[in-house]
């Protein structure tokens, strides 16, 4: 918990960009920031009272379901940055998480919304309402938006041509203390299917639906497709097991 602060109904800690969050162009990879998001939401669901401990004495915990990350300028190794988190409640079936990652000027360089849901762990059932986990106030809820509009759910395009993209034996480094593949890798998996050329350029927006656990041992097939959507060229990278797809990442340039 050390260095996460609150101020009102949001929470921040200033972050220098270490050398490991970086890419060979010295800039911060858009799966450093998802590793620096959910370390704060964790410590900020922990200051609420709503934390992984706390809701497993009630048998029901947290799950990531979706999100939608803005790049505006990725930050660089080194630079100083302070991240802002805050829940805004409840928004049909999910709980809505915003982020803002703030350079030392205070400029927005990305912001991010996503989506959670509180899953009973004994029935698999989702909790359906604030009213549901008597832990977290509903008077804690931040005010504002990162981003207005809640992570959607990512459709393909019509006619859209996918093509292998390797896979990916689930592994010892994928997997998180929960004992399934952590929502980050997802990205960067997706990521590392890309060509170089499209990596040396930084994406305009992420964007990411995480549909079904992936565990040690299993094999993901991934595929990609490409599209022009305006005057935007957009990857749609999925991961599928047996078939069924487990996550799937819109990548927009």
């Amino acid at each position: 918990m050390i260095g996460i602060l609150r101020e009102g109904n949001r929470f921040y800690q200033d972050i220098t960009v270490p050398c490991y969050d970086a890419d060979a162009s010295q800039v911060m990879k858009p799966a450093a920031f998802m590793d620096m998001a959910q370390e704060i939401a964790h410590w900020a669901a922990e200051l609420l009272g709503a934390g992984f401990d706390a809701l497993a004495e009630h048998k029901t915990a947290w799950v990531l379901s979706r999100m939608h990350i803005h790049f505006t300028e990725m930050p660089r190794w080194r630079d100083d940055v302070r991240l802002w988190t805050w829940h805004k409640g409840f928004n049909g079936l999910f709980f809505i998480r915003d982020f803002i990652l703030r350079d030392a000027s205070g400029a927005e360089r990305i912001t991010c919304t996503s989506s959670w849901i509180v899953l009973n762990t004994e029935t698999r059932h989702l909790m359906r309402s604030l009213d549901d986990i008597p832990l977290l106030d509903p008077s804690s809820a931040g005010e504002g938006d990162a981003i207005a509009e809640p992570a959607p759910k990512i459709q393909m395009p019509a006619g859209a041509a996918f093509e292998p993209a390797g896979e990916h034996k689930v592994v010892y480094s994928d997997v998180d203390f929960i004992g399934h593949t952590n929502n980050v890798r997802y990205m960067v998996w997706a990521m590392d299917s890309l060509d170089a050329e499209t990596l040396s350029r930084r994406p305009k927006d992420a964007y990411i639906n995480f549909n079904r656990e992936t565990h040690p041992g299993e094999i993901v097939e991934l595929r990609k497709a490409c599209v022009q959507e305006e005057s935007s060229v957009v990857f749609y990278i999925e991961g599928l097991v047996e078939g069924r797809q487990s996550f799937i990442v819109k990548l927009v340039y």
